[in-house]
């Protein structure tokens, strides 16, 4: 396999200083081991007016078969390929990818230590690649390297010259062109080569999550083909991917706010002169949550978007509640909780009760199946509006809880609080702040699509022209045996206005942001798919690497 990487010269800069930012002599033919063949690098062209650089793969099919796992998903052995005949020593691949950051690792990092101001300069470039897999099409290329700012050309190649009517096949002639620095060129092609391809020839593990971020700072967290290219990249493991969206939706909120990643992956309540004194508006919200669910009769509870677990650790106090399982996205936000509700030392017959997994609700996810009650307590405004849908079938659609309690802000309060300014809503990670009208028409239209009887209550102080501070839904599947007013007992009217959640302070959240999981992750008892089974025979909810 095959890629030339060419850029043209000026008069204060000629065209061979691509020699100094990939460490290769234009004067040199060099050779690279590598685990599966030899890599080459030549400079077909090396003039002050223009530089070609080539770096050619030799790929021994053998050493592939008997060192390697083939293609397909993680890695897993291709049959399809016969073994010894197969496309790897010609296609562009992850083969290449791995190439390309070993022979050109300094490039890919943006040092030169002979010419640094080289570095960071964007440069002519012309990439080809003359034979690439393309699952997906002359049409996938461009979407995913057209939002990069290259200009693309993917000519589909046919399956036989000589047969011209048999068709193309699903292999393309790619031409890159723009003004790039080299080492996000570089970065580009080692992601995106192997998204293509939608195969590795390795295993993948979880440091490959890592190595993904590494090549796509800057780029993948704003790419309008994010998810497919995660997907793909990651060999279709979905913990992982979820793992990295979710990182990426982090990177993506930090880079918005001006503010580091820290900052805003905390899921952490503070106090903000938006809550009302003396009783605070988060008390109220959990109050108002914890009546509606125990008028539901719920035993197994979940709690979307659980932040510190403040909600979990009410639901603790209470013996009716047998199972209860805390979501986020946000690993810090899940360790903060596992602090504050001592799971290290909790008793044996408590710790069974209690759960903390790391998920997000932009997927549905088979461990939030066979609950009897969900909360979505201030959640809902941290997502994107086009994400609802997800969100939406995830929660009503898939998991189908009996019962699922929804709280927002109402927007029309927002007025009352004279620190907050005009048109800013309480949050600057809130997407967007519903009135009730608003609220009320989304909440009826999920509970038609999904089958469930939709009821509504204020939380807090209710305010005679704008309502009260928070909203609250309280849905209950249709033919439950519960009824909408048994379900929700208290909602819409005084039970209803004393309840709460959590504060408005709530920082990174997000619940349902992006994807992520983790396996491995030192919280509760999550980490993979759990199946309703697990559940059931109660797992511990000590620390678990």
């Amino acid at each position: 396999m095959f890629l030339t990487i060419t850029t043209t010269g000026t008069a204060d800069r000629p065209a061979t200083d691509l020699g100094f930012l990939l460490h290769k002599h234009p004067e040199k033919a060099q050779q690279f081991s590598t685990s599966h063949g030899t890599a080459h690098v030549f400079y077909p062209q090396a003039e002050a007016e223009r530089c070609t650089a080539a770096l050619l793969l030799e790929v021994d099919p053998i050493a592939l078969v008997r060192r390697g796992k083939g293609k397909g998903r993680g890695g897993a052995p291709d049959a399809a390929l016969g073994r010894y005949v197969n496309d790897r020593p010609y296609a562009a691949s992850s083969l290449l990818a791995v190439a390309l950051r070993s022979v050109f690792a300094s490039a890919m990092r943006a040092q030169c230590a002979a010419r640094p101001e080289l570095a960071r300069q964007p440069l002519p470039l012309r990439i080809e690649v003359p034979v690439l897999p393309a699952r997906g099409g002359a049409g996938l290329v461009e979407r995913l390297f057209g939002p990069l700012g290259w200009s693309v050309r993917a000519e589909p190649l046919p399956l036989d010259e000589t047969f011209p009517e048999w068709g193309d096949s699903r292999y393309v002639r790619l031409v890159l062109e723009g003004k790039r620095e080299l080492a996000r060129a570089l970065r580009h092609l080692y992601v995106l080569l192997p998204v293509l391809d939608d195969a590795k020839h390795y295993w993948v593990t979880p440091d490959e999550v890592d190595k993904l971020l590494r090549a796509g700072e800057g780029w993948l967290e704003h790419h309008p083909e994010q998810q497919l290219i995660v997907g793909r990249y990651l060999a279709r493991r979905w913990s992982l991917a979820r793992e990295a969206m979710a990182r990426l939706e982090l990177e993506r909120l930090a880079d918005v706010d001006d503010a580091a990643v820290e900052e805003i992956d905390n899921a952490v309540d503070e106090e903000t002169d938006t809550e009302e004194k003396p009783v605070p508006l988060a008390v109220r919200r959990r109050e108002a949550v914890l009546d509606v669910l125990r008028s539901s009769g719920a035993a197994r509870v979940l709690d979307l978007g659980c932040g510190q677990g403040q909600l979990v650790g009410a639901l603790l106090k209470e013996g009716q509640f047998i199972e209860i399982v805390g979501m986020d996205v946000s690993m810090r936000a899940l360790h903060a909780a596992g602090r504050r509700l001592r799971l290290d030392r909790m008793p044996e017959r408590q710790s069974r009760r209690v759960r903390l997994v790391q998920g997000s609700l932009a997927y549905t996810d088979d461990r939030l199946k066979g609950f009897d009650a969900a909360v979505l307590s201030e959640v809902v405004e941290h997502v994107d509006p086009e994400r609802l849908p997800a969100l939406e079938y995830a929660v009503f659609g898939a998991a189908r809880p009996r019962t699922v309690v929804v709280t927002t802000p109402n927007v029309e309060y927002n007025v009352r609080w004279e620190s907050l300014p005009a048109g800013r809503v309480r949050h600057a990670d809130h997407r967007f702040e519903w009135t009730r009208e608003e609220f009320r028409r989304w909440a009826a239209e999920v509970a038609a699509r999904h089958g469930y009887a939709v009821t509504f209550g204020p939380v807090g102080p209710e305010d005679p022209e704008v309502g009260p501070p928070t909203q609250l839904a309280c849905f209950v599947q249709e033919g439950s045996g519960d009824g909408s007013g048994d379900g929700c007992r208290g909602v819409g009217g005084g039970a209803g206005t004393d309840g709460g959640g959590r504060g408005e302070g709530k920082k990174g959240v997000n619940g349902n942001r992006g994807v992520s999981g983790s396996s491995g992750a030192r919280v509760s008892v999550s980490g993979g798919e759990g199946s309703g089974d697990d559940r059931a025979r109660g797992r511990k909810g000590r620390w678990h690497e």
